[in-house]
């Protein structure tokens, strides 16, 4: 689904989507197509969503984003360190 369709189905909301086609270029992400996963009215409930679903899926792209927003841009930040799993 694109970024416009899902602000339209979800006006006013915090989604979290899962990127299902994207690409990088310069740094930037491109999200060409992404699957909503939930909707929510209040961004913590929104970050709670987030941190859940990923800790059973960690291989999958998820992004929250508020659908004001007239697209999404995702600047690319590469983690080098050690992580820890809990």
């Amino acid at each position: 689904m694109k970024w416009g369709d899902i602000a339209e189905l979800h006006p006013s909301r915090f989604v979290l989507v899962e990127a299902i086609k994207a690409s990088s270029n310069n740094r930037m992400r491109n999200l060409e197509d992404m699957a909503v996963i939930q909707d929510y009215g209040d961004p913590q409930e929104a970050w709670s969503g987030y941190k859940q679903f990923h800790k059973l899926y960690p291989s999958r792209e998820l992004y929250v984003f508020h659908t004001s927003r007239t697209d999404v841009e995702v600047v690319e930040e590469f983690f080098s360190g050690v992580r820890q799993r809990t």
